[in-house]
């Protein structure tokens, strides 16, 4: 029998994107049904019944578990609502080595996601998702082209890393990405990280940091990816959302974004490759946590 595991959702006001998920939970290519936890906060809308619907069309392929509830209002935030999500999943399975899935209520994953989570996850591993911009509905030409820029500036960043202080534990080819939106880690390591943070943005990069000094693995295999939608508005001013929308505003003024210049990220790698080889290699995650953030002194480069 495979490894147990569920999807953990959070979600508000997703009534317009939460069936989208669902139907694409339903067409995994793993045994059914899918569990999902789903954790709907606040919600003004009908998010729950759009789920409920969404599940009864899949015809039993995905089997849902739903806590609706009221946060107060300095907890109706995504790090409130991703940690109960996951909370359900956790107590759902039970099993210390069970995976817990997480994505985000306007994704739609691929139908070998689950699947290559599952391959890619051992004890200790943090399975990073690399996430690709949905192009359904329809969404901007220039939009895609400045993601395709992003997308060379991290490979760049990614080729400096892997030439400098190459890990054996994450391999190239590797992306960069470990966010919310496609997250897994079992159940054990989970609870050894304390649950999700209750922080209002960066929860899941503050989950990925905790499970790090708890003692997991941070992984990016290239198997692993999801779609998330091009949307301007969500519930974290950290998420992508907010990147999508000063993404737009660089399109609409013309002014290039800035990233950190490559010369920080050379320093970076070496750095981390003397403190491994001063034998501190458990430290490692912990000390770069404590790093004051790259400037970003370098405009955007062209593919």
């Amino acid at each position: 029998m495979s490894r147990p595991f569920c999807v953990c959702v959070p979600a508000r006001n997703e009534a317009a994107h939460i069936g989208i998920l669902i139907a694409a939970l339903a067409q995994q290519d793993v045994e059914r049904p899918v569990p999902v936890a789903l954790c709907v906060n606040n919600s003004t809308d009908d998010t729950v019944g759009a789920a409920i619907s969404a599940a009864d069309r899949a015809g039993g392929a995905v089997q849902l578990k739903i806590l609706e509830c009221e946060f107060a209002p300095d907890l109706a935030h995504a790090g409130s609502a991703r940690r109960c999500a996951m909370e359900i999943g956790a107590d759902l399975l039970g099993e210390d080595d069970a995976l817990l899935v997480s994505t985000d209520a306007d994704c739609r994953p691929p139908w070998g996601w689950i699947a290559a989570n599952l391959d890619a996850a051992a004890a200790d591993h943090i399975v990073g998702g690399r996430i690709e911009l949905d192009e359904e509905p329809e969404i901007s030409p220039r939009l895609l082209s400045l993601k395709r820029r992003f997308d060379f500036y991290w490979q760049c960043v990614r080729n400096i890393e892997d030439t400098l202080d190459p890990q054996s534990w994450d391999p190239s080819p590797r992306h960069g990405d470990h966010t919310g939106a496609s997250l897994a880690m079992t159940v054990s390591l989970y609870r050894r990280a304390g649950g999700v943070p209750l922080l209002s943005t960066g929860e899941d990069r503050a989950l990925v940091a905790a499970a790090e000094n708890a003692g997991g693995i941070l992984i990016h295999p290239a198997s692993v990816w999801t779609r998330v939608s091009a949307r301007t508005i969500g519930r974290a001013e950290g998420g992508m959302a907010g990147d999508m929308r000063r993404w737009t505003e660089a399109l609409e003024t013309g002014i290039t974004p800035m990233v950190p210049a490559f010369t920080h990220w050379r320093e970076r790698a070496q750095w981390r490759r003397r403190l491994r080889a001063a034998s501190c290699g458990g430290s490692v995650a912990q000390a770069e946590q404590a790093l004051a953030p790259m400037p970003c002194d370098m405009m955007l480069p062209d593919v």
